[in-house]
């Protein structure tokens, strides 16, 4: 990787930098998750810098070929990411549009990615040249046996899938920065292998070269007896018990093995299998952390759903989290989603231009380049809803108050269940109210402490996250682009002011897109309803 990078001045001297346009010339690409936020930012951006693509194949899961023309029409084409582009074509745009797009009526989980119409297959492995894998089950607590379906077995299939294709460029493949799971400190970013542990390396790191019995203890990763186990379980359990037992299943082998959750593990696992039977493939994988509303692309604040801190930032601004399970001064990493896509591209065009024959690993990140602390974040949220107060169900100004941190669950939850009593008016003098009323603040009350707590529980790992993601390779890509491609494709997350980026910009996106709806997005609104 070392011997690629240009020195920074060479590189600025470089009108051409390392050719991402030139790249981007009429390629071929087959991309999995295409309806998911960072696909459809992907396609977007490739289409406006690139309008000349050929072809994006798109896999959609969908029972005929209607109804994932009908997906992609409804959840691309229509979306409003793609505004932009609708300006620049006009009365053409949806003519554009589905010249480029290819629906593939496919499935993840599935033998050949359940593709089974053969001449589509057969026209596929002629001309992609790029292949994007992003799709993924992002639950935390998901049923081991699904995730492990989709986030480890998933990349398996489509790489058996890119082995047949006669031109591939590149497998760039997505993941997460905290498939780092429990790591502490500064994390560098390097591939898994197969078989590797975060429990196998803390404790090498912890014990003596002299404790072999204890060392030798340690279970060791076996990610295809993983699949065994998942299958297995998911037979043996009562139908009552498959749900619950499944996901304490995933949890349970994710903490041994030194990760905090079944997600996070199970990309990890898919890295692995990867990195482990790439064969002649060129990979990248790229590591984003937490993606949240664009900063500037194509236009700030665009947000796809109720992402990882939305439900916080949400129930905040509300009044109904008067505290949290937290370390103020842990690191959150957050970045916005049109820098994870500049990064995505630029990524692609340097290694889908030489032939590469390492995996290439890019973690998309801020806590070491731009570090912000959970608390910091939260006095930027105070501040503007201060000033800009949500309403409440009766049409009132939401009075909020700075946040109070809590390192124990049971704290939090007993202060939040008074906070919450008192907010919704179940003190001493709620025994003279109307008994019907009464019952049905008392479920309203139940179902949100419920779920604040559950939220808190979900997100505690995070909150006390004592690990930083190194970018170097970004910061290497960078010193290599024109000045022209900086511009063109910024993915300086060193450049964020995260008070303005907060303030003016994320808020006013989870507004505008998630608490107002807007297609799918309304869902998410009567999720939150009971909040």
């Amino acid at each position: 990787m070392a011997s690629a990078v240009v020195a920074p001045d060479a590189a600025k001297d470089s009108a051409e930098g390392i050719g991402i346009l030139k790249f981007l010339e009429g390629k071929t690409y087959f991309i999995t998750g295409a309806t998911g936020l960072l696909a459809k930012a992907f396609v977007e951006k490739i289409l406006r810098e690139a309008p000349n693509t050929r072809k994006i194949f798109v896999l959609v899961k969908a029972n005929d070929k209607e109804k994932a023309l009908n997906r992609v029409m409804t959840e691309i084409v229509h979306c409003a990411l793609f505004k932009r582009l609708k300006e620049l074509h006009g009365d053409n745009y949806e003519d554009f549009m589905m010249s480029k797009l290819v629906p593939v009526v496919g499935n993840m989980c599935k033998p050949n990615l359940g593709i089974t119409n053969n001449k589509l297959a057969a026209r596929m492995f002629e001309e992609i040249d790029v292949i994007v894998n992003s799709a993924a089950n992002t639950k935390f607590h998901e049923r081991y046996d699904v995730s492990l379906n989709i986030n480890t077995q998933g990349p398996f299939r489509v790489l058996c899938f890119a082995l047949r294709c006669k031109k591939l460029r590149l497998f760039l493949h997505v993941s997460t920065a905290y498939v780092n799971g429990e790591r502490q400190g500064v994390v560098m970013e390097k591939p898994f292998f197969m078989g590797q542990s975060i429990a196998g390396e803390k404790r090498t790191t912890t014990t003596s070269g002299t404790d072999d019995l204890q060392a030798s203890s340690l279970p060791q990763l076996d990610v295809h007896a993983e699949i065994k186990l998942a299958s297995q379980m998911a037979q043996d359990l009562a139908k009552d018990e498959l749900e619950r037992g499944m996901r304490e299943l995933g949890l349970n082998r994710a903490r041994m093995f030194g990760w905090q959750d079944t997600y996070v593990f199970t990309k990890a696992m898919g890295e692995m299998m990867i990195s482990s039977y790439k064969r002649h493939i060129p990979v990248a994988i790229i590591r984003p952390s937490i993606i949240e509303s664009t900063y500037r692309e194509p236009f700030p604040g665009w947000i796809q759903g109720n992402r990882m801190l939305d439900p916080l930032i949400i129930c905040y601004g509300k009044g109904l989290l008067p505290g949290y399970l937290a370390d103020p001064e842990a690191r959150i990493d957050i970045v916005p989603l049109d820098m994870v896509v500049n990064t995505m591209v630029s990524v692609m065009a340097k290694h889908g231009s030489q032939f590469d024959s390492n995996v290439n690993v890019y973690q998309i990140s801020s806590s070491v380049i731009n570090p912000l602390e959970i608390g910091e974040m939260l006095r930027f949220l105070c501040d503007y809803y201060k000033r800009y107060p949500l309403k409440d169900s009766r049409g009132h100004d939401v009075s909020i108050e700075g946040i109070k941190f809590f390192s124990s669950l049971a704290e939090f939850s007993a202060y939040i269940q008074h906070e919450l009593s008192e907010k919704m008016g179940l003190g001493e003098e709620a025994a003279s109210s109307n008994p019907k009323t009464l019952s049905k603040i008392h479920v309203t009350c139940k179902r949100t402490l419920e779920s604040l707590i559950y939220m808190a529980k979900l997100f505690q790992p995070y909150a006390f996250y004592k690990g930083w993601f190194y970018n170097g390779n970004t910061q290497k890509l960078m010193m290599e682009m024109s000045p022209n491609e900086l511009e063109a494709f910024p993915l300086d997350l060193h450049s964020i002011n995260w008070k303005h980026y907060f303030v003016n910009i994320h808020v006013q996106g989870l507004k505008r897109h998630v608490l107002r709806g807007g297609g799918s997005m309304l869902e998410e609104e009567k999720r939150l309803s009971f909040l």
